[in-house]
């Protein structure tokens, strides 16, 4: 197991003094954003598309340091009813899988997207229940005609190319639980599973640890983000919260740095789950606590993740 960071915390530096900014933290991965909501303030992606010189001096620069790159991210909206912006997203997204196969990254993180809820709707539309009975024939529509179709060329493009496509579970999003993210998988193939993300389960509810177990095999890439669930606020409103980001005092929920939304024995059982389903791979930290500052909040993480973390092979069960 490795801890990492996604350098969208240090997108104003350059990338070789973000990178050794990373070092200094104890880190040894760093996930990096290619386009889409996480711009691309790391990765020159035409550029390094067309030359084999700049992709080798941009890897050297990764693993120079002891470094390795766990992700691209790209997430954005492939299956809007703005057709530019779906064409642009999905540009995005083909771009950032071929860059992967160049440098042998094995996964890119992304959106499922969402889409309208029905043919001429300029709107996406998030169904978040099963009555009146129209919005179950708007999912009907939003996975058989939209979701599906596209993932099924995309995630064909990214298994030609070697590549895995690591879907964020997020609200706002027709794939944001267990069940669609399955759902998902099952209808294109292996090839998608999840960039999986505790923060965005916490406050729906969710046990992360079941959401592991159930999931096993599908979680390609982790982050490290934690969530603050307010009793008071929830007890009034419930979770579904629409109140933007700043309103942290009337909100329901508020992204925090690990351990300061669920303590490290909460984290130390998830770390336990990656380790009984096998995931092996990167914890990488996405820092978006607004109480913090970025270096504080990264090195919090940091010293939760090490304590909770488990890093070496496991010993032989001698005493069986």
């Amino acid at each position: 197991m490795r801890i990492g960071v996604f350098t969208v915390l240090f997108q104003n530096l350059p990338f070789e003094e973000a990178l050794d900014r990373v070092v200094a933290a104890g880190l040894s991965a760093v996930e990096i954003g290619t386009g889409g909501y996480p711009g691309s303030h790391h990765c020159p992606v035409e550029e390094l598309l067309e030359s084999e010189t700049r992709r080798q001096e941009y890897m050297e620069a990764v693993t120079s340091r002891g470094l390795i790159i766990s992700g691209f991210s790209c997430h954005y909206e492939p299956l809007s009813p703005d057709q530019e912006l779906a064409r642009e997203s999905d540009e995005i997204f083909r771009k950032t899988v071929r860059l992967a196969s160049l440098l042998e990254v094995p996964v890119v993180n992304a959106f499922a997207g969402l889409p309208a809820g029905a043919p001429g709707d300029t709107c996406p539309n998030w169904v978040t229940c099963p009555w009146p009975p129209y919005f179950l024939e708007m999912l009907d529509y939003q996975w058989e005609e939209v979701a599906i179709p596209y993932w099924k060329e995309a995630g064909k493009f990214a298994e030609d190319h070697g590549v895995k496509v690591a879907i964020e579970m997020h609200p706002g999003q027709l794939v944001y639980n267990v069940d669609t993210l399955l759902r998902l998988r099952d209808a294109v193939g292996p090839v998608i599973g999840c960039n999986f993300d505790p923060s965005h389960l916490f406050w729906n509810g969710v046990d992360p640890v079941a959401a592991i177990r159930k999931l096993g095999d599908a979680i390609f890439h982790v982050h490290g983000k934690d969530v603050y669930v307010d009793p008071l606020n929830v007890s009034v409103n419930g979770c579904n919260d629409n109140k933007p980001y700043d309103r942290i005092p009337e909100r329901s929920w508020t992204f925090r740095t690990i351990g300061y939304g669920h303590g490290v024995k909460v984290w130390k059982d998830i770390m336990s789950a990656f380790r009984l389903v096998g995931y092996d791979y990167v914890i990488s930290i996405e820092h978006e606590d607004a109480l913090m500052s970025f270096d504080e909040g990264l090195a919090k993480a940091v010293a939760t993740l090490k304590e909770a973390g488990i890093f070496e092979p496991p010993g032989e069960i001698f005493w069986a």
